[in-house]
Formats: structure tokens, C-alpha cells, sequence
């Protein structure tokens, strides 16, 4: 017995060892192929019962053409774990349920797909059968309420009557000796792209009987004055190739969202309206009629509200998105809208997505603060209250089965990827039905984002986010580097971020300080419409009081040995650093304006800008003049590395040839890199692993080796 409970005793003894060894080895730094390789979840699509949950997971690679999004099934009871609904090769997205919730259709681009297609997949078992082969492709498609039909958006070419027309003209185009891009109107290009003369269309699919082939889609544009119009174009920006759908409750037709003045883009803001068009095809008809712009059209589970999003046009760079509800009536087949009732009066912040959550309340999202949470909005047009607060990560993409009282999102937070999650409003919380590299997240030391605000220097509260880099220790000094987010209309968020990744940026051992400075959203609308006439120089002062601060209550950043970088607009004001102070030893550029007249003539939106600038640049106004960085060169001086995408056409390339050639002609040390296949954003994996090992390589040359052992400190 003696020698059984000996080796019992070594046994124990060396469990405990191995465990207190492993438990002991500290977690380390995030690492760009870590940054790269974690699954990304898309946005989850609850089943009419409730019952479950489909959503898209890519698989990323630093070899594109190696990368797969395939489909994704998870009971919404949370009792069995995830699994993989397909597996093919290419990308799946935008899946939909039938009403009777046994069937998927959903977008996909798979082996000998030009475009992407529709396809159909039965839950009860088989392969899922390729519904459409149209030479411009399918998307977004969307079941009809008896399950019969499948609506979905295409796109034509200018004067095509049918799929054969397209056919042709495709042909026709690729045949074709020449090779031009020809334009009468305003805009010609959307972010990397030129803007093209196909259009996006509505179409309709009757699904076949079992066993039967599919037939032929149903254009309901057809040859409609509609798309006759210069103007015309879908949802989505300048692009204009979105077209939101929605079936009406008796499923007769279907309401979309349409422009018609997209070509007076150049000197008016210009509007998205609502249509209704009848599910055989005809003339569609116009449901809103004002300057405002309407989205995200969503009929109430009894039909007979439709909700939608609203942004006034009331001559801002910058409105608040809200939400209003319209009845809804159908006579002698003709429908009509009542008036829109606001269902966020008084709320100040903007509706990123909502659904209804029973018969008196919509829940909706909205940011704040760095974070995005829960509203509760109801049909007596009281102002939304808080669901529950959030005081770390962000909800997104909100999808409820409202009859079942299912409530689904996606959440994540700076230390956490994105997860499926079911809302519980009642206990304040929420349960993860879907998570991937728990494994790998638990290997690295990522530490929570720290908050704190201060008035500046005009009387606004400015908020901000801490970030100490990995294997942390208070007692020594560390470099600080201000990160600056792009927009202006956007904000520095909790949350997991691929492009900028907070912990990346400071895996070498820098702080991080992010702050959303005037013109940032989630901090009312007032706050964001403060860049109007006042574009960089009140940002550009509190981005210094935020660093002034930071240094003031942290002992642990180093003063001497600091630095500051953004993109796009957060390069603006990167580059305004560069002409109003000395403070950083070095700065970073990526997608930054140097000369606001350049930018204003060369960019694929301009009317904004006009605006925000006080009035068009021949006539010269203050802002043109006073804050246009390269009015100021001559106190440029400090290092920058300068680095743009080749297709980007929000700040077109010349702007950063620009600035590099002042910052060459005055001599200052400074490093250009031009990524030829990047839009606004670099994209591609090895060229992201470039551009952060050549970012790292540009902060340890500036501000030397961190950490350093503290003088303040014993």
C-alpha cells in the first residue's frame, strides 16, 4: 500500500507540476499571421421558427485564391455546437431562409462562376441546386412570404430587354478593338472602381417543382422610365449596385431603394427614395417623395407597418440616421404610404440596425462611446431607451425571429473575434452560440482597452481608449503611439479591428492611445457635424491634449519618445500634425490628403467636401486657405512614412506623390510605399504583413528600444 500511495503521491506531484508549468508561461504578443489566420463570422440569419441560425465563415489566406467562405448552421438553444452547412470552393454569402425555415438560398462564386450565383440548399439533405446562370450575376436574394418565388438584384446592361440582350452585349464589349471609358455625368469612379453603365435590377425567380429545372428569371424593371433616367441607380453609395429588396406581406410586389439624381452628385447632396414594384413587372412606383435619404425597408411581423431608416437632408456633411414607421395600406392593388412617424425622436445617435421585437417595440443598435449597443424603440413614439448598457465590445447586425422572441447578433470586442451571440434583454446579457480560435486567442496577451475623457481646450468632452502593449509592466517606460481613425464620421470602437489592429500596432511594446476627436459618431450629432468648416485644426488640437493628457495620468509613457499616424481621413490629420507641430519624432501617412484643392478635384466625391470647406475652392474661403496642409510646408520637418494604394480613388494617389515630394524637396527623412493592387485600404495578406512589419520597422528607427527602464521609478 505504502508504494501505490508513493506512486500515487508522484503521480499527483507531477499533474500539479506540468499544470502550474503550463499555466506559468506567459502569453505572448499578437503576431501578423495570428492577426490574419482567425476565422472571420459574418453576420447571422435566424430562422423564421427560431429555431436556428445560418451565417458565413471565411477562412482567410495569405494566398487569396486559397481563402473559402462557406455556410455555417448553429441551433439558436445553444445546446450543440456550430457546423459546416458547405464546402466549396470560393465565397458564399447573403443566405436566406424559406418561411417554412427548411430551406437556404443564398449568393455564391464556386468552380466555373464568372459571377456570383443563386443557390438553393435543402436542410433535410442533398447538395444545393445552382438556381441561376445570368452573365452579370445574382445577389441579395430574399423568399417571397409563400416560399414560392425568390427575389433578388442583377444588373443589366443600358437597353437590354432580356438575358439574351445581356449575353450579346457582353460579347459584344469583349470583342470590341477599343478600350475607353466614356462619361456625360458626375461621378465617375466609387472608391476603386469606375463607375459603370450596367444598372442594378429587381428580378424574380418562381422556384421549380421538385425535380424540375429552374426557369428563366423575371427582369421587373424591364424597359421602365425608372432606369431610363440618368440618375438612376441603387443603394450604396456613389457605386449606386446595391438595391435593398423586401417583399410586401401578400407578397404582390416588392419595396426597394432607388436614386434617381445620382449624376448631380457634383453639386447637390443627392437622395435614395423608396419604390414599389409589382412582383410581375411594370412601371415602379414612388413611395417617398422628398430630399431625404430612406433605407433598410422592413415590414412589421403583421404588415402592417414598414419600417425604415431616414437621414435628412438639411444641407450637413453629416445627419444622424433615424428610424420611422410608415402604415401601409394596398388599394385596388395600388399601395400607399401614410405619413412617417419618427420612432426616434430625441434620440441622438444613429440607428446602425434594428428589427422589430414584438408587437409594440423595435430593438435597435447604435454606437456610443466606443462601443455599439441596445435600444428599445415602441410605436408611441417615446425616445428609444437603453436595453442594457455595454460597458466593453460592440453588437452588430441585429436578426430576430420576432414570433419566436429570438434575438441574435454579432459581438466582439478588442480582445475578442466576432462571435454569434443570442440576446437574453430580460437578464441583460447574451449567450455565444458561435466562436472560433478560443485556442489561439487564449495564447496571446492581450490586454482590455482602458477608457478616460477630457474637456478640451474649446469645451467638448473628448473620449479616448488606452492600450498597453503586451507583458506589460507599470515600472517601466514605454513610447506612445497616437493612432488616429478615419471618417472623420466614424469612432474608435472596442472591438476587433483586421486593418489597424490595436494590439498589433503595439505588439513591440508601445502604448496605444485612440481618440475620437471631434467629428467622430456615437457622441450626438452636434459633435459630429463639428468638422463642418473646421475639418482639421480643433481635431488636431485635441489629438495633442489627448497625448498631453495620456503622458500627465500615465507614469508609464515616455514624453520624449512619442509618435502619430492614421488613414485616410486620420492621415489628414496626420499630415496637418506634420504642418503644426513638432511634438512627435515621427509620423505615418496611409491614404492622406496634403493638398484639400488636389483632393477636392481628383476624388470620386467632391460635393461633401465643398460643403465642409465652407464653399467651392475657386472661391478661396477660409478653410482653403487656412487649413490646407501644403499652404504650410515650409514648417514641415518631421520624418513620415508616406503609404497609399494605387487604386485608391476616395484620395487618389497624387496626393501622397504630392506630399512625398515636399517631403523630399525639403529634405526631411521620410519613406514612400505604393501598393500598385490596394484600393483605400490594403486588403491583400502579405501586402497587410508588409505594411505593419514596415510600420514597426518605422517606429523602432524614431523612438529607439521599448520598453526602458523608468528614471521616475525605483
Amino acid at each position: 500500500m505504502r508504494k501505490s500511495n508513493s506512486l500515487l503521491a508522484l503521480l499527483l506531484a507531477a499533474a500539479v507540476g506540468a499544470f502550474v508549468s503550463s499555466s506559468a508561461v506567459a502569453a505572448r504578443a499578437i503576431t501578423h499571421e495570428d492577426l490574419w489566420l482567425m476565422k472571420r463570422v459574418g453576420a447571422p440569419a435566424v430562422s423564421p421558427d427560431g429555431r436556428w441560425a445560418v451565417f458565413a465563415v471565411l477562412e482567410p489566406s495569405y494566398d487569396e485564391k486559397a481563402q473559402v467562405t462557406d455556410l455555417w448552421l448553429v441551433p439558436t438553444a445553444g445546446d450543440t455546437p456550430p457546423r459546416k452547412l458547405t464546402a466549396y470552393k470560393g465565397r458564399e454569402s447573403a443566405p436566406d431562409w424559406s418561411p417554412d425555415s427548411r430551406k437556404i438560398v443564398f449568393a455564391a462564386k464556386r468552380d466555373g462562376d464568372d459571377s456570383e450565383q443563386l443557390y438553393l440548399l435543402d436542410l433535410a439533405g442533398g447538395d444545393a441546386v445552382r438556381l441561376t446562370n445570368l452573365v452579370n450575376g445574382a445577389r441579395a436574394p430574399v423568399f417571397a412570404p409563400d416560399g414560392r418565388r425568390i427575389a433578388f438584384v442583377g444588373s443589366s446592361y443600358p437597353g437590354a430587354k432580356d438575358e439574351a440582350d445581356n449575353k450579346r452585349i457582353a460579347g459584344e464589349r469583349k470583342a470590341r478593338k477599343w478600350n475607353a471609358r466614356i462619361y456625360d455625368g458626375f461621378p465617375v469612379r466609387n472608391w476603386d472602381r469606375w463607375v459603370e453603365d450596367r444598372k442594378p435590377r429587381a428580378m424574380v425567380l418562381e422556384l421549380p417543382a421538385a425535380g424540375a429545372a429552374p426557369g428563366e428569371p423575371r427582369d421587373l424593371f424591364g424597359t421602365s422610365q425608372l432606369v431610363a433616367r440618368s440618375g438612376f441607380a441603387g443603394a450604396g453609395g456613389e457605386g449606386g449596385d446595391s438595391l435593398p429588396l423586401e417583399w410586401t406581406p401578400d407578397g404582390a410586389g416588392l419595396v426597394f431603394v432607388a436614386s434617381t439624381d445620382r449624376n448631380t452628385a457634383a453639386y447637390q447632396f443627392t437622395s435614395t427614395q423608396l419604390w414599389f414594384v409589382p412582383r410581375d413587372g411594370g412601371e415602379p412606383v414612388r413611395l417617398t417623395n422628398d430630399a431625404d435619404s430612406w433605407g433598410q425597408p422592413k415590414f412589421t411581423s403583421d404588415g402592417k407597418r414598414l419600417l425604415a431608416t431616414r437621414e435628412r437632408n438639411v444641407g450637413k456633411t453629416y445627419v444622424r440616421t433615424e428610424l420611422a414607421a410608415f402604415a401601409w395600406s394596398v388599394s385596388q392593388g395600388a399601395p400607399a404610404l401614410g405619413e412617417p412617424q419618427s420612432l426616434t425622436t430625441g434620440f441622438d445617435r444613429s440607428v446602425t440596425s434594428f428589427a422589430q421585437l414584438d408587437a409594440r417595440r423595435v430593438l435597435l443598435l447604435a454606437e456610443e462611446a466606443g462601443h455599439e449597443k441596445p435600444f428599445v424603440a415602441t410605436f408611441d413614439g417615446r425616445s428609444p431607451a437603453l436595453a442594457f448598457d455595454v460597458r466593453e465590445g460592440v453588437y452588430a447586425n441585429l436578426s430576430i425571429a420576432s414570433r419566436a422572441g429570438v434575438v441574435l447578433a454579432n459581438f466582439e470586442s478588442a480582445t475578442q473575434t466576432p462571435q454569434v451571440v443570442r440576446i437574453d434583454l430580460a437578464n441583460k446579457a447574451h449567450r455565444v452560440l458561435a466562436a472560433f480560435d478560443a485556442e489561439k486567442l487564449r495564447e496571446l496577451d492581450l490586454p482590455k482597452l482602458r477608457e478616460f475623457w477630457f474637456t478640451s481646450a474649446r469645451g467638448r468632452r473628448i473620449h479616448n481608449f488606452l492600450l498597453v502593449p503586451p507583458n506589460f509592466d507599470p515600472t517601466k517606460k514605454y513610447p506612445l503611439f497616437v493612432v488616429i481613425h478615419g471618417g472623420p464620421h466614424s469612432q474608435w470602437r472596442d472591438q476587433w479591428v483586421l486593418r489597424w489592429n490595436y494590439h498589433l500596432l503595439g505588439a513591440p511594446g508601445y502604448v496605444v492611445l485612440l481618440t475620437n476627436y471631434t467629428g467622430s459618431t456615437g457622441f450626438g450629432e452636434a459633435f459630429a457635424q463639428g468638422v463642418q468648416g473646421d475639418p482639421l485644426a480643433s481635431a488636431g488640437e485635441e489629438l495633442n491634449q489627448a497625448a498631453d493628457v495620456a503622458i500627465r495620468d500615465n507614469a508609464f509613457i515616455d514624453a520624449s519618445r512619442t509618435c502619430a499616424g492614421g488613414a485616410s481621413y486620420g492621415g489628414h490629420l496626420s499630415n496637418w500634425l506634420q504642418a503644426t507641430t513638432t511634438r512627435y519624432r515621427c509620423l505615418v501617412s496611409h491614404a492622406g490628403l496634403i493638398n484639400l484643392e488636389s483632393q477636392w478635384a481628383t476624388s470620386d466625391t467632391i460635393y461633401s467636401r465643398e460643403i465642409n470647406n465652407g464653399g467651392p475652392v475657386w472661391e478661396q474661403g477660409p478653410v482653403w486657405r487656412e487649413q490646407n496642409p501644403i499652404r504650410r510646408a515650409a514648417a514641415f520637418s518631421t520624418p513620415t512614412l508616406v503609404t497609399v494604394g494605387e487604386q485608391d480613388f476616395r484620395v487618389p494617389l497624387n496626393n501622397s506623390l504630392e506630399y512625398w515630394s515636399v517631403l523630399q524637396r525639403r529634405q526631411i527623412p521620410s519613406r514612400l510605399i505604393v501598393f500598385p493592387e490596394e484600393n483605400h485600404w490594403v486588403l491583400k495578406g502579405e501586402n497587410s504583413r508588409l505594411f505593419f512589419t514596415e510600420l514597426h520597422a518605422w517606429l523602432a528607427k524614431w523612438l529607439g528600444s521599448a520598453p526602458t527602464a523608468s528614471q521616475s521609478r525605483p
